[in-house]
Protein backbone atom coordinates (compact mmCIF):
# COMPACT_ATOMS: atom_id res chain seq x y z
CA UNK A 1 0.00 0.00 0.00
CA UNK A 2 1.61 3.62 -1.18
CA UNK A 3 -0.22 6.69 0.26
CA UNK A 4 0.02 9.90 -2.10
CA UNK A 5 1.57 12.58 0.37
CA UNK A 6 -1.75 14.46 -0.28
CA UNK A 7 -3.48 11.30 1.88
CA UNK A 8 -0.92 12.77 4.56
CA UNK A 9 -1.51 16.38 4.37
CA UNK A 10 -5.17 17.25 3.84
CA UNK A 11 -6.84 19.89 4.03
CA UNK A 12 -9.89 19.92 7.04
CA UNK A 13 -11.87 21.49 9.91
CA UNK A 14 -11.19 21.55 13.35
CA UNK A 15 -10.96 20.39 16.49
CA UNK A 16 -10.05 16.89 16.02
CA UNK A 17 -8.84 14.58 12.68
CA UNK A 18 -9.97 11.66 14.32
CA UNK A 19 -12.65 12.72 16.26
CA UNK A 20 -14.18 14.93 13.62
CA UNK A 21 -13.11 14.40 10.20
CA UNK A 22 -12.85 11.00 10.26
CA UNK A 23 -16.27 10.30 11.69
CA UNK A 24 -18.25 13.47 9.37
CA UNK A 25 -16.15 11.43 6.44
CA UNK A 26 -17.73 8.08 7.83
CA UNK A 27 -21.18 9.03 8.24
CA UNK A 28 -21.07 10.95 4.81
CA UNK A 29 -20.11 7.47 3.33
CA UNK A 30 -22.20 5.12 5.02
CA UNK A 31 -25.54 7.79 3.57
CA UNK A 32 -23.81 7.50 0.22
CA UNK A 33 -23.93 3.67 0.20
CA UNK A 34 -27.25 3.70 1.96
CA UNK A 35 -28.20 5.72 -1.70
CA UNK A 36 -25.89 3.57 -4.06
CA UNK A 37 -27.77 0.24 -2.51
CA UNK A 38 -31.35 1.52 -3.39
CA UNK A 39 -32.12 1.59 0.74
CA UNK A 40 -31.94 5.61 0.99
CA UNK A 41 -35.35 6.03 0.12
CA UNK A 42 -36.84 3.72 2.33
CA UNK A 43 -35.07 4.87 5.42
CA UNK A 44 -36.83 6.79 7.98
CA UNK A 45 -34.84 6.45 11.19
CA UNK A 46 -30.58 6.15 11.61
CA UNK A 47 -29.03 5.85 14.84
CA UNK A 48 -25.57 5.91 15.39
CA UNK A 49 -23.20 4.57 18.18
CA UNK A 50 -20.01 5.91 19.21
CA UNK A 51 -17.60 3.96 21.10
CA UNK A 52 -14.66 4.01 23.95
CA UNK A 53 -12.62 6.67 22.68
CA UNK A 54 -14.77 8.85 20.62
CA UNK A 55 -17.51 8.45 23.41
CA UNK A 56 -15.39 9.59 26.03
CA UNK A 57 -14.05 12.37 24.22
CA UNK A 58 -16.33 13.02 21.53
CA UNK A 59 -18.45 15.90 23.06
CA UNK A 60 -15.19 18.01 23.45
CA UNK A 61 -14.00 16.61 20.38
CA UNK A 62 -17.36 18.00 18.46
CA UNK A 63 -18.03 14.26 17.40
CA UNK A 64 -21.80 14.78 17.42
CA UNK A 65 -21.68 17.88 15.59
CA UNK A 66 -19.46 16.18 12.94
CA UNK A 67 -21.90 13.14 12.80
CA UNK A 68 -24.82 15.33 11.91
CA UNK A 69 -22.72 17.40 9.20
CA UNK A 70 -21.94 14.10 7.38
CA UNK A 71 -25.00 12.16 7.73
CA UNK A 72 -26.11 15.22 5.33
CA UNK A 73 -23.24 15.19 3.21
CA UNK A 74 -20.94 17.58 3.94
CA UNK A 75 -17.29 16.74 3.85
CA UNK A 76 -14.22 18.34 6.18
CA UNK A 77 -12.35 19.21 3.11
CA UNK A 78 -15.03 21.64 1.38
CA UNK A 79 -17.73 22.86 4.29
CA UNK A 80 -17.51 26.41 5.67
CA UNK A 81 -16.81 26.63 8.86
CA UNK A 82 -18.97 29.41 8.78
CA UNK A 83 -22.02 27.12 8.04
CA UNK A 84 -21.29 25.05 10.82
CA UNK A 85 -23.34 26.55 13.18
CA UNK A 86 -26.60 27.60 10.88
CA UNK A 87 -26.93 24.11 9.63
CA UNK A 88 -26.93 22.65 13.19
CA UNK A 89 -29.15 25.06 14.51
CA UNK A 90 -31.93 23.94 11.70
CA UNK A 91 -31.23 20.41 12.44
CA UNK A 92 -31.82 20.55 16.24
CA UNK A 93 -34.03 22.73 15.90
CA UNK A 94 -36.63 20.98 13.34
CA UNK A 95 -36.06 17.53 14.66
CA UNK A 96 -34.87 16.66 11.46
CA UNK A 97 -32.06 15.67 9.10
CA UNK A 98 -31.35 15.51 5.08
CA UNK A 99 -29.54 12.67 4.54
CA UNK A 100 -27.14 13.77 2.12
CA UNK A 101 -29.48 16.15 1.02
CA UNK A 102 -31.79 13.77 -0.69
CA UNK A 103 -33.65 11.79 2.19
CA UNK A 104 -35.13 13.66 5.24
CA UNK A 105 -36.24 11.86 8.40
CA UNK A 106 -37.10 12.84 11.87
CA UNK A 107 -33.78 13.09 13.95
CA UNK A 108 -33.92 12.80 18.19
CA UNK A 109 -30.32 13.17 19.27
CA UNK A 110 -31.01 11.96 22.34
CA UNK A 111 -32.50 8.86 21.16
CA UNK A 112 -30.51 8.92 17.58
CA UNK A 113 -26.96 9.43 18.67
CA UNK A 114 -25.53 6.99 20.99
CA UNK A 115 -22.09 7.00 23.58
CA UNK A 116 -20.92 3.89 25.01
CA UNK A 117 -18.04 5.03 26.48
CA UNK A 118 -17.62 1.46 28.74
CA UNK A 119 -17.56 -0.27 25.40
CA UNK A 120 -15.32 -1.01 22.32
CA UNK A 121 -15.29 -2.21 19.20
CA UNK A 122 -12.81 -4.70 18.06
CA UNK A 123 -10.84 -3.71 15.68
CA UNK A 124 -9.82 0.43 17.12
CA UNK A 125 -10.42 2.49 19.67
CA UNK A 126 -12.12 4.69 17.73
CA UNK A 127 -15.02 3.25 16.43
CA UNK A 128 -18.33 3.56 15.12
CA UNK A 129 -21.78 1.75 14.18
CA UNK A 130 -24.35 3.44 12.11
CA UNK A 131 -27.85 1.50 11.10
CA UNK A 132 -30.71 2.57 9.29
CA UNK A 133 -34.23 1.27 9.57
CA UNK A 134 -37.36 2.03 7.78
CA UNK A 135 -41.37 2.61 8.73
CA UNK A 136 -41.71 -0.68 10.27
CA UNK A 137 -38.28 -0.96 11.72
CA UNK A 138 -36.87 -3.12 9.89
CA UNK A 139 -33.04 -3.17 9.51
CA UNK A 140 -31.58 -2.12 6.34
CA UNK A 141 -27.66 -1.75 6.58
CA UNK A 142 -25.99 -1.51 9.73
CA UNK A 143 -21.81 -0.62 9.00
CA UNK A 144 -19.34 -0.48 11.35
CA UNK A 145 -16.12 2.11 10.79
CA UNK A 146 -13.19 3.00 12.11
CA UNK A 147 -11.50 6.16 12.39
CA UNK A 148 -8.15 5.36 12.10
CA UNK A 149 -6.22 9.50 12.71
CA UNK A 150 -5.58 11.87 9.94
CA UNK A 151 -9.00 11.94 8.94
CA UNK A 152 -8.28 7.84 7.45
CA UNK A 153 -11.48 5.94 7.89
CA UNK A 154 -12.15 2.08 7.19
CA UNK A 155 -15.29 -0.41 7.70
CA UNK A 156 -14.66 -3.53 9.87
CA UNK A 157 -14.80 -5.42 6.63
CA UNK A 158 -11.69 -3.24 5.12
CA UNK A 159 -9.70 -3.29 8.61
CA UNK A 160 -10.04 -6.95 9.12
CA UNK A 161 -9.29 -8.17 5.76
CA UNK A 162 -7.29 -5.32 4.31
CA UNK A 163 -6.35 -4.73 0.38
CA UNK A 164 -4.68 -2.77 -1.82
CA UNK A 165 -7.88 -1.75 -3.53
CA UNK A 166 -7.79 1.70 -2.17
CA UNK A 167 -4.47 2.51 -2.43
CA UNK A 168 -3.70 0.78 -5.85
CA UNK A 169 -2.05 3.30 -7.88
CA UNK A 170 1.69 1.83 -8.88
CA UNK A 171 4.56 4.05 -8.06
CA UNK A 172 8.10 4.31 -9.49
CA UNK A 173 9.60 3.92 -6.78
CA UNK A 174 7.99 1.69 -3.77
CA UNK A 175 9.18 1.88 -0.11
CA UNK A 176 7.59 0.26 3.24
CA UNK A 177 10.41 1.52 5.67
CA UNK A 178 12.78 4.07 6.37
CA UNK A 179 16.09 2.03 5.41
CA UNK A 180 14.46 0.87 1.67
CA UNK A 181 13.18 4.15 0.88
CA UNK A 182 17.45 5.47 1.66
CA UNK A 183 18.30 2.32 0.10
CA UNK A 184 16.33 3.06 -3.14
CA UNK A 185 17.48 7.02 -3.71
CA UNK A 186 20.97 5.48 -3.42
CA UNK A 187 20.71 3.15 -6.03
CA UNK A 188 18.94 5.48 -8.42
CA UNK A 189 20.71 8.49 -7.71
CA UNK A 190 17.78 10.28 -6.09
CA UNK A 191 17.53 12.95 -3.03
CA UNK A 192 14.66 11.95 -1.24
CA UNK A 193 12.21 14.67 -2.30
CA UNK A 194 13.26 13.68 -6.00
CA UNK A 195 11.96 9.92 -5.51
CA UNK A 196 8.95 11.29 -3.64
CA UNK A 197 8.29 13.45 -6.73
CA UNK A 198 8.25 10.78 -8.94
CA UNK A 199 6.19 8.60 -6.90
CA UNK A 200 3.47 11.42 -6.63
CA UNK A 201 3.42 11.16 -10.49
CA UNK A 202 1.38 7.76 -10.58
CA UNK A 203 -1.55 9.98 -8.46
CA UNK A 204 -1.72 13.28 -10.59
CA UNK A 205 0.95 15.25 -12.89
CA UNK A 206 4.04 16.52 -11.40
CA UNK A 207 2.86 20.50 -12.05
CA UNK A 208 -0.38 19.30 -10.34
CA UNK A 209 1.31 17.78 -6.96
CA UNK A 210 3.30 21.14 -7.29
CA UNK A 211 0.35 23.48 -7.16
CA UNK A 212 -1.53 21.44 -4.29
CA UNK A 213 1.67 21.19 -2.20
CA UNK A 214 1.60 25.12 -3.04
CA UNK A 215 -1.63 25.18 -1.97
CA UNK A 216 -1.35 23.82 1.42
CA UNK A 217 0.99 25.74 2.09
CA UNK A 218 -1.45 28.56 1.43
CA UNK A 219 -3.78 27.60 3.79
CA UNK A 220 -1.38 26.98 6.44
CA UNK A 221 -0.62 30.36 6.15
CA UNK A 222 -3.92 31.80 6.32
CA UNK A 223 -4.36 29.84 9.08
CA UNK A 224 -1.43 31.50 11.07
CA UNK A 225 -2.75 35.08 10.26
CA UNK A 226 -6.44 33.97 11.05
CA UNK A 227 -5.02 32.84 14.20
CA UNK A 228 -3.18 35.84 14.71
CA UNK A 229 -6.03 38.11 13.96
CA UNK A 230 -9.08 36.47 16.66
CA UNK A 231 -9.57 37.53 19.97
CA UNK A 232 -10.93 35.64 23.05
CA UNK A 233 -11.82 32.65 24.30
CA UNK A 234 -11.66 29.28 23.07
CA UNK A 235 -14.79 27.07 23.11
CA UNK A 236 -15.40 24.99 26.02
CA UNK A 237 -15.78 24.71 29.51
CA UNK A 238 -11.91 25.02 29.97
CA UNK A 239 -12.49 28.85 28.59
CA UNK A 240 -9.05 28.82 27.37
CA UNK A 241 -7.97 32.67 26.43
CA UNK A 242 -6.36 32.55 22.45
CA UNK A 243 -2.53 33.71 23.43
CA UNK A 244 -1.48 33.93 19.58
CA UNK A 245 -2.62 37.64 18.89
CA UNK A 246 -0.81 39.27 22.42
CA UNK A 247 2.00 37.26 21.76
CA UNK A 248 1.71 38.43 17.90
CA UNK A 249 1.75 42.31 18.95
CA UNK A 250 4.23 41.71 21.24
CA UNK A 251 6.31 40.34 18.27
CA UNK A 252 5.85 42.91 15.91
CA UNK A 253 6.14 45.98 17.94
CA UNK A 254 9.61 44.93 19.35
CA UNK A 255 10.94 44.20 15.61
CA UNK A 256 14.04 42.38 16.95
CA UNK A 257 15.16 39.22 15.74
CA UNK A 258 17.70 37.63 18.41
CA UNK A 259 17.96 34.00 18.74
CA UNK A 260 15.40 33.77 21.77
CA UNK A 261 12.80 35.74 19.86
CA UNK A 262 13.14 33.30 16.87
CA UNK A 263 11.93 30.82 19.63
CA UNK A 264 8.69 33.06 20.08
CA UNK A 265 7.90 33.37 16.27
CA UNK A 266 7.95 29.85 15.94
CA UNK A 267 6.02 29.60 19.52
CA UNK A 268 3.43 31.92 18.21
CA UNK A 269 2.90 30.34 14.81
CA UNK A 270 1.99 26.84 16.38
CA UNK A 271 -0.11 28.44 18.70
CA UNK A 272 -2.12 30.22 16.41
CA UNK A 273 -2.67 27.20 14.14
CA UNK A 274 -3.88 25.50 16.88
CA UNK A 275 -6.20 28.00 18.46
CA UNK A 276 -7.56 27.84 15.21
CA UNK A 277 -8.17 24.29 15.11
CA UNK A 278 -9.49 24.69 18.34
CA UNK A 279 -12.33 26.83 17.71
CA UNK A 280 -13.25 24.73 14.75
CA UNK A 281 -11.12 26.46 11.89
CA UNK A 282 -9.77 25.36 8.38
CA UNK A 283 -6.50 24.31 8.39
CA UNK A 284 -4.14 21.22 7.03
CA UNK A 285 -4.14 17.89 8.72
CA UNK A 286 0.07 17.50 9.36
CA UNK A 287 -0.59 14.31 10.34
CA UNK A 288 -3.42 15.25 12.59
CA UNK A 289 -5.31 18.04 13.83
CA UNK A 290 -4.39 17.66 17.20
CA UNK A 291 -0.61 18.48 15.98
CA UNK A 292 -1.54 20.32 13.23
CA UNK A 293 0.51 23.45 14.12
CA UNK A 294 4.16 21.57 13.95
CA UNK A 295 4.65 21.74 9.96
CA UNK A 296 2.97 25.38 9.65
CA UNK A 297 5.36 26.38 12.51
CA UNK A 298 8.70 24.89 11.15
CA UNK A 299 7.83 26.09 7.46
CA UNK A 300 7.51 29.73 8.81
CA UNK A 301 10.57 29.71 10.51
CA UNK A 302 12.12 28.27 7.50
CA UNK A 303 10.96 31.10 5.10
CA UNK A 304 11.46 33.70 7.68
CA UNK A 305 14.63 33.51 9.17
CA UNK A 306 16.40 30.46 7.02
CA UNK A 307 18.64 32.69 4.20
CA UNK A 308 17.39 31.35 0.53
CA UNK A 309 13.70 30.26 1.65
CA UNK A 310 11.67 29.50 -1.35
CA UNK A 311 9.16 27.84 -2.85
CA UNK A 312 10.86 25.35 -3.95
CA UNK A 313 12.66 24.50 -0.17
CA UNK A 314 8.66 24.31 0.87
CA UNK A 315 8.28 21.66 -1.84
CA UNK A 316 11.20 19.67 -0.89
CA UNK A 317 9.80 20.07 2.94
CA UNK A 318 6.22 18.85 2.10
CA UNK A 319 7.32 16.16 0.09
CA UNK A 320 10.15 14.71 2.02
CA UNK A 321 7.58 15.23 5.51
CA UNK A 322 4.98 13.64 3.85
CA UNK A 323 6.91 11.02 2.93
CA UNK A 324 8.17 10.30 6.82
CA UNK A 325 4.21 10.79 7.82
CA UNK A 326 3.82 7.31 5.36
CA UNK A 327 6.10 5.35 7.45
CA UNK A 328 4.53 6.14 10.44
CA UNK A 329 0.82 5.37 9.05
CA UNK A 330 2.41 2.03 7.10
CA UNK A 331 4.54 0.90 10.34
CA UNK A 332 2.89 1.95 13.75
CA UNK A 333 -0.03 5.18 14.14
CA UNK A 334 -1.11 8.47 13.93
CA UNK A 335 -3.64 8.12 16.42
CA UNK A 336 -3.97 9.21 19.41
CA UNK A 337 -6.35 6.82 20.85
CA UNK A 338 -3.91 4.33 19.56
CA UNK A 339 -0.47 5.48 20.71
CA UNK A 340 -0.98 8.31 22.16
CA UNK A 341 0.13 11.90 21.74
CA UNK A 342 3.54 10.05 20.72
CA UNK A 343 1.56 9.35 17.57
CA UNK A 344 0.47 12.54 16.65
CA UNK A 345 2.74 15.42 18.04
CA UNK A 346 5.76 12.86 17.94
CA UNK A 347 5.27 12.00 14.39
CA UNK A 348 4.30 15.80 13.77
CA UNK A 349 7.89 16.71 15.07
CA UNK A 350 9.61 13.72 12.89
CA UNK A 351 8.19 15.07 9.59
CA UNK A 352 9.12 18.49 10.22
CA UNK A 353 12.41 18.35 11.38
CA UNK A 354 13.24 15.74 8.60
CA UNK A 355 11.01 18.56 6.34
CA UNK A 356 13.20 21.00 7.26
CA UNK A 357 16.58 19.21 6.52
CA UNK A 358 15.42 18.68 3.09
CA UNK A 359 14.50 22.39 3.03
CA UNK A 360 17.84 23.14 3.69
CA UNK A 361 19.56 20.92 1.07
CA UNK A 362 20.77 18.39 3.78
CA UNK A 363 21.72 14.99 2.47
CA UNK A 364 19.68 11.87 2.40
CA UNK A 365 20.97 10.38 5.88
CA UNK A 366 21.03 13.77 7.77
CA UNK A 367 16.91 14.15 6.88
CA UNK A 368 16.72 10.36 7.92
CA UNK A 369 18.54 11.08 11.26
CA UNK A 370 16.73 14.39 11.95
CA UNK A 371 13.11 12.13 11.63
CA UNK A 372 14.65 9.68 14.44
CA UNK A 373 15.80 12.48 17.14
CA UNK A 374 12.09 13.86 16.64
CA UNK A 375 10.44 10.88 17.41
CA UNK A 376 13.08 9.56 20.06
CA UNK A 377 12.45 12.28 22.22
CA UNK A 378 8.99 12.14 21.96
CA UNK A 379 8.40 8.07 22.75
CA UNK A 380 5.87 7.79 25.63
CA UNK A 381 4.21 11.23 25.30
CA UNK A 382 0.77 10.42 26.44
CA UNK A 383 -2.96 11.84 24.94
CA UNK A 384 -4.48 13.16 28.00
CA UNK A 385 -6.57 16.19 27.19
CA UNK A 386 -8.33 17.69 30.17
CA UNK A 387 -12.17 18.04 29.38
CA UNK A 388 -11.83 15.77 26.28
CA UNK A 389 -11.15 19.40 24.76
CA UNK A 390 -7.92 19.49 21.85
CA UNK A 391 -6.97 22.80 24.15
CA UNK A 392 -4.60 21.74 27.58
CA UNK A 393 -1.92 20.68 26.83
CA UNK A 394 -2.56 20.45 22.57
CA UNK A 395 -1.97 24.05 21.73
CA UNK A 396 0.98 24.52 24.27
CA UNK A 397 2.27 21.12 23.30
CA UNK A 398 2.35 21.52 19.31
CA UNK A 399 4.47 24.90 20.45
CA UNK A 400 7.33 22.38 22.20
CA UNK A 401 7.06 20.34 19.32
CA UNK A 402 8.28 22.89 16.83
CA UNK A 403 10.85 23.83 18.66
CA UNK A 404 12.08 20.07 19.34
CA UNK A 405 11.86 19.35 15.04
CA UNK A 406 14.23 22.84 14.55
CA UNK A 407 16.51 21.18 17.13
CA UNK A 408 16.02 17.53 15.56
CA UNK A 409 16.66 19.08 12.32
CA UNK A 410 19.94 21.39 13.53
CA UNK A 411 21.31 18.45 15.29
CA UNK A 412 21.23 16.43 12.54
CA UNK A 413 22.93 19.36 10.01
CA UNK A 414 25.79 19.66 11.90
CA UNK A 415 26.39 15.24 11.54
CA UNK A 416 27.02 13.40 8.43
CA UNK A 417 24.02 11.69 8.98
CA UNK A 418 25.55 8.48 10.71
CA UNK A 419 24.33 7.57 14.23
CA UNK A 420 23.26 4.73 16.15
CA UNK A 421 19.38 4.11 16.37
CA UNK A 422 17.96 4.16 12.98
CA UNK A 423 14.33 5.53 11.89
CA UNK A 424 12.55 2.04 11.53
CA UNK A 425 14.12 1.16 14.73
CA UNK A 426 12.35 4.20 16.60
CA UNK A 427 9.64 3.70 14.71
CA UNK A 428 9.18 0.41 16.18
CA UNK A 429 9.76 1.39 19.55
CA UNK A 430 7.25 3.61 19.02
CA UNK A 431 4.55 1.12 18.19
CA UNK A 432 5.29 -1.01 20.86
CA UNK A 433 5.40 1.29 23.30
CA UNK A 434 1.74 2.71 21.87
CA UNK A 435 0.93 -0.62 22.76
CA UNK A 436 2.26 -1.32 26.28
CA UNK A 437 0.87 2.30 27.48
CA UNK A 438 -2.44 1.94 29.56
CA UNK A 439 -5.90 3.54 27.69
CA UNK A 440 -6.55 5.91 29.83
CA UNK A 441 -3.56 7.63 28.62
CA UNK A 442 -4.64 7.19 24.80
CA UNK A 443 -7.24 10.11 24.26
CA UNK A 444 -9.71 8.81 26.87
CA UNK A 445 -9.48 11.39 29.58
CA UNK A 446 -9.27 9.08 32.38
CA UNK A 447 -5.84 9.76 32.95
CA UNK A 448 -3.15 12.00 33.41
CA UNK A 449 -3.92 15.72 33.10
CA UNK A 450 -7.62 15.31 32.56
CA UNK A 451 -8.11 13.50 35.95
CA UNK A 452 -5.26 15.53 38.08
CA UNK A 453 -6.60 19.27 36.56
CA UNK A 454 -9.89 20.82 37.71
CA UNK A 455 -11.99 21.83 34.45
CA UNK A 456 -13.31 25.04 36.05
Amino acid sequence: MMLSVLDIFKVGIGPSSSHTMGPMNAARRFVLDLAASGSLKSTTQLTTELFASLALTGRGHCTDRAILLGLEGLTPETLDPAAIEPTLARIRTAGTLSLAGQREIKFDEAKHLLWHGDQALPGHPNGMRFTAFDAVGKVLRSDEYYSLGGGFIASAEELAHPTEARFSQQVRFPFNSGDELLEIAKRHGLELHELVLANEAAFRDTSATRAALLRLWSIMQSCIEQGFAAQGLLPGVLKVRRRAPKLYRQLVETDANSPVQVMDWVNAFALSVNEENAAGGRMVTAPTNGAAGIVPAVLAYYRRFEPGASDEGVLRFLLVGGAIGMLYKKNASISGAESGCQGEVGVACSMAAAGLVAALNGTNEQIENAAEIGMEHNLGLTCDPIAGLVQIPCIERNAMGAIKAINAARLAMRGDGSHKVSLDQVIATMRQTGKDMSSIYKETSQGGLAVNVPEC
